[in-house]
């Protein structure tokens, strides 16, 4: 699909690319066949030919980012086990994996919304588990931005110190992950604790 949408990504300036963009990154955010992180890197890429500017960017695709994970998590928390009767939605979420993704979000609790932003192929399911739990929403705004707020000046400004060698962004991508999750976890986990020690003081 990024081969078709490429082309037309490059015709395009100003507004219209921009928005093109949103609309990618929110299709990705509810399921849309793409990878987020190719899109990204992709419009990283086109900063670099002038076409879009990096600040402009990420501002529209942190928006794009959350705007999309935003209504798959709202579409969990309004309709709840509803949602796996349909078809689409119950191939996104086997009864097992639905199970799995549960307890990890009870274990871990808001702050795995933050890891789960760099853990491409999970990102829709765990929003949608995360709505059906009744998590407040203030817990994906606050995390999930976050994370979107480390991740784009990341891929966007790596791109952009490669230069023409942008691709090569996606095999380092693949080596860094050992590390990459591991650090993001880390991070996670000191949110987590943070958010128990206030909940403490408060209850004493």
């Amino acid at each position: 699909m990024m081969d078709t949408v490429w082309p037309v990504l490059q015709s395009l300036q100003g507004f219209p690319a921009y928005a093109l963009m949103f609309a990618l990154l929110f299709g990705c955010g509810i399921g849309l066949p793409m990878n987020e992180d190719i899109v990204l890197l992709a419009a990283a890429a086109l900063t670099l030919k002038g076409i879009m500017d990096p600040g402009p960017l990420m501002v529209v695709a942190w928006f794009g980012l959350l705007a999309g994970d935003a209504l798959i998590f709202h579409w969990g928390y309004r309709y709840g086990a509803q949602l796996l009767r349909r078809k689409f939605f119950a191939r996104m979420l086997p009864e097992k994996r639905l199970q799995s993704m549960q307890a990890t979000m009870t274990h871990y609790g808001p702050a795995y919304i933050f890891v789960v932003r760099f853990l491409p192929g999970i990102r829709t399911p765990l929003f949608l588990v995360a709505g059906m739990s009744r998590m407040p929403y203030r817990h994906l705004f606050v995390y999930d931005g976050l994370a979107a707020a480390v991740e784009l000046p990341l891929l966007v400004y790596g791109v952009r110190y490669v230069g023409g060698r942008w691709q090569e962004i996606l095999a380092a991508m693949q080596q860094m992950q050992s590390y990459l999750v591991p650090a993001a976890v880390l991070v996670a986990l000191a949110l987590w604790l943070y958010r128990r020690r206030l909940t403490k003081g408060n209850s004493v």
